[in-house]
C-alpha cells in the first residue's frame, strides 16, 4: 500500500505561486503513476496533472496548462505541484493519488489518495 500526505496548501492572491508537495511512504513509489485532482466547492473532483510512472510524460489539464508544473523525484518518494499565476478559480481542494503501473485522467481509476489540501487564491 501507499500513504499519501499533501502540503503546501494555503491562501495566497490571485497571480501568485504556490508549491504542492505529496509526500509517499513505500518503496515502489517509481512504480506508481502519480496525479494531481481538485476539487472545488460544490463541484466534481477533476483532473490536474498526471506523471506516468514510466518515461514519466505528462499531462496536464487545458485549465491549467502553462500555469503548473507537475514533477516527482522518486528518491525522496515526493510528487510536486508547482502553481503559478493562480486564479480565484484554482480555489480548490488539491488530492494528490497513486495508480500502480497505470495511466489514467480518470479519479476512479486511481488506488490510493491522501487527503487534500485547501487552496484559497483571492482576487
Amino acid at each position: 500500500q501507499v500513504q499519501l500526505v499533501e502540503s503546501g496548501g494555503g491562501l495566497v492572491q490571485a497571480g501568485g505561486s504556490l508549491r504542492l508537495s505529496c509526500a509517499a511512504s513505500g518503496r515502489t513509489f517509481s512504480s506508481y503513476t502519480m496525479g494531481w485532482f481538485r476539487q472545488a466547492p460544490g463541484k466534481e473532483r477533476e483532473f490536474v496533472a498526471v506523471i506516468i510512472w514510466i518515461g514519466n510524460s505528462i499531462y496536464y489539464a487545458d485549465s491549467v496548462k502553462g500555469r503548473f508544473t507537475i514533477s516527482r523525484d522518486n528518491a525522496k518518494n515526493t510528487v510536486y505541484l508547482q502553481m503559478n499565476s493562480l486564479k480565484p478559480e484554482d480555489t480548490a481542494v488539491y488530492y494528490c493519488a497513486a495508480n500502480y503501473k497505470g495511466s489514467s485522467y480518470y479519479p476512479h481509476e486511481y488506488n490510493y489518495w491522501g487527503q487534500g489540501t485547501q487552496v484559497t487564491v483571492s482576487s
